[in-house]
């Protein structure tokens, strides 16, 4: 199977030598072709927030991010002696494992992760954040969030919102993503990408803890 995983920043920094290990562990032993796609997390926002006092524009803005996902995104090929495609077409020309970040402004790391899915015709699309799935609130913030096992894509896309709108946003999936997701028929998931066994399950087919996003 060809599986993209959009990993969040938020499961690589603060820098956890553990997870790094198991993360790559993961990729190696996985018998299936895999594609990753790394964001930025919160260093990225860190970065972003400062930035902005400047005055510069969201676009610019979104490029700091987008360096920052490339270095984590290097950081992860540093394992496999490989080279980090700065575009999805140079992504889809590689042979798996691929790992990369974002490519341009306005888009995501799931967005980007979801066309290339698209492109390559993935037979899977998983959503690794920190967090168990997608909720009617923010769980951080709200102890009575429920979570959902399985959510429509037009639903999604009515929690995400129509489009992007800044550089550094915090959502567990964007607008773009869902669109790609409803146009190309993605099978996907959002998971917890802490608990590699969550995302091995879901790789399987076994029962795991997520949210499956319907299309």
């Amino acid at each position: 199977m060809k599986i993209v995983i959009s990993l969040g920043g938020s499961l690589l920094y603060p820098l956890n030598e553990d997870y790094i290990k198991q993360i790559v562990n993961f990729i190696k032993n996985c018998k299936e072709k895999l594609y990753i796609v790394t964001g930025g997390g919160k260093i990225a926002r860190e970065y972003i927030v400062m930035a902005r006092k400047s005055g510069v524009s969201e676009k610019y803005l979104d490029k700091i991010g987008i360096a920052v996902t490339r270095v984590n995104a290097m950081l992860l090929a540093s394992y496999f002696k490989k080279k980090v495609p700065c575009s999805i077409e140079m992504a889809a020309r590689m042979a798996p494992p691929v790992i990369m970040g974002g490519t341009t402004p306005g888009h995501s790391t799931d967005a980007v992760a979801a066309k290339l899915a698209s492109v390559i015709k993935a037979d899977f699309l998983i959503i690794a954040t920190d967090v168990d799935g997608i909720y009617d609130k923010d769980p951080k913030k709200h102890r009575d969030a429920k979570m959902f096992e399985k959510v429509g894509v037009d639903e999604l896309q009515k929690i995400a919102g129509r489009g992007w709108k800044k550089a550094g946003a915090n959502v567990v999936i964007d607008a773009i993503a869902c669109r790609v997701i409803k146009r190309a028929g993605i099978k996907s998931v959002v998971l917890n990408g802490r608990s590699l066994k969550q995302l091995e399950n879901a790789i399987y087919g076994r029962r795991f803890k997520g949210t499956e996003i319907i299309v």
